[in-house]
C-alpha cells in the first residue's frame, strides 16, 4: 500500500510539472518532493484536483516559510482575506436558504458561530492540514501548542485558492462538506454557547475564583486587527485565544480553556495562601 501510494504521489508530481513553464514553481515542487509532500493525499484532502497548483501553494504558505522561499512567492495571508469574504458568504447563503423562518438577527449568530477561528481551526485539524502546511519550525511548534490562528487562516487561504483555480461551485462544495454537512457543528452553532459565562461559573463552583483574561498579542492593520488573549485561574493558564476582536478572542480562550479542564481536571493550581 506505501508503496501504491508514493506512486500515486510521483505521477502527480509529474503531472503538476507537465502542465508548467514557470521555473519557480518547478524549482518549489521539487523543494516538496524532496521534503515528502504527498501531493496526491491533498488533492484527496480537499476533494478537488487543482488546474493550477500556484493557488494552492500559496494557501499553505505561511509568512513565517517566506525566508525558505524565493520573492516570487507570497504568504496565505490575501488568500485568506478572500477565503474569509467567500466562506461568509456560503454560509450565510446556505443558512438564508435552509432556515427560511429564522430572524436576521438570529442568523447572524449562527453565521458567526460557524465561521469562527475554533471551528474553523478544528475543521483544519480534522483534515489533517498540518501535514500539508508550509511552516517554520516555530509557527509549528505555536500550533503544536493550541495556536488556532494558522490553522483557522489555512482553512480560509484553501477556500479562496478553491474559489481562483475552479470557481464558486468546487469553494462551495468543500465548505458543505467540511461545515455546513456536520450535523454536529450545526447544532452547536444553533446554541447559545457563551463560553465566557460557562467558564465563569466552572471556576466559581469550583471555588477557583474569577478567570482572568490578558492580551498577550495585537497585529495587523487597523482595518484587521487580531488579538490573542490568554485565560488564566489561580496560577494556571488554561487557555488561549485569536479573534478580529477582543470579545471573540476571550470567547476562543474561554472555550479552549473548557475543553482543557474537561480533558485534564486537575489543571487549575491555586495561588499559595
Amino acid at each position: 500500500m506505501q508503496l501504491v501510494r508514493r506512486i500515486r504521489n510521483r505521477l502527480t508530481a509529474l503531472r503538476i510539472l507537465a502542465f508548467t513553464s514557470d521555473e519557480r514553481l518547478r524549482r518549489l515542487v521539487g523543494t516538496l518532493k524532496s521534503a515528502n509532500f504527498d501531493f496526491r493525499q491533498f488533492e484527496e484532502t480537499i476533494g478537488y484536483r487543482p488546474r493550477d497548483w500556484r493557488f494552492f501553494f500559496q494557501a499553505l504558505l505561511h509568512r513565517s516559510y517566506l525566508q525558505f522561499v524565493d520573492g516570487y512567492w507570497g504568504s496565505n495571508e490575501r488568500l485568506e482575506f478572500l477565503g474569509d469574504s467567500i466562506l461568509n458568504f456560503i454560509v450565510a447563503d446556505h443558512l438564508y436558504r435552509a432556515y427560511p423562518n429564522m430572524e436576521e438577527g438570529n442568523l447572524t449568530k449562527v453565521r458567526s458561530r460557524l465561521v469562527n477561528r475554533r471551528i474553523l481551526a478544528q475543521r483544519s485539524k480534522d483534515l489533517r492540514m498540518l501535514d500539508f502546511l508550509l511552516l517554520s519550525t516555530s509557527a509549528a511548534q505555536s500550533v503544536e501548542g493550541g495556536s488556532d490562528s494558522i490553522l483557522s487562516d489555512a482553512y480560509e487561504s484553501v477556500v479562496g485558492a478553491l474559489y481562483l483555480d475552479g470557481g464558486f461551485k468546487p469553494a462551495c462544495a468543500f465548505v458543505h462538506r467540511t461545515i455546513l454537512s456536520n450535523q454536529e457543528v450545526i447544532a452547536s452553532a444553533m446554541t447559545d454557547d457563551n463560553y465566557k459565562s460557562a467558564l465563569l461559573e466552572y471556576a466559581q463552583a469550583h471555588g477557583f475564583g474569577t478567570p482572568r483574561y490578558t492580551v498577550v498579542k495585537e497585529e495587523g492593520p487597523e482595518h484587521d486587527r487580531r488579538f490573542t488573549i490568554e485565560v488564566a485561574i489561580g496560577s494556571s493558564m488554561c487557555g488561549v485565544g485569536t479573534g478580529r476582536s477582543k470579545k471573540e478572542a476571550e470567547q476562543a480562550a474561554a472555550a479552549q480553556a473548557l475543553d482543557q479542564l474537561h480533558t485534564h481536571p486537575h489543571l487549575i493550581q491555586t495561588d499559595p495562601p
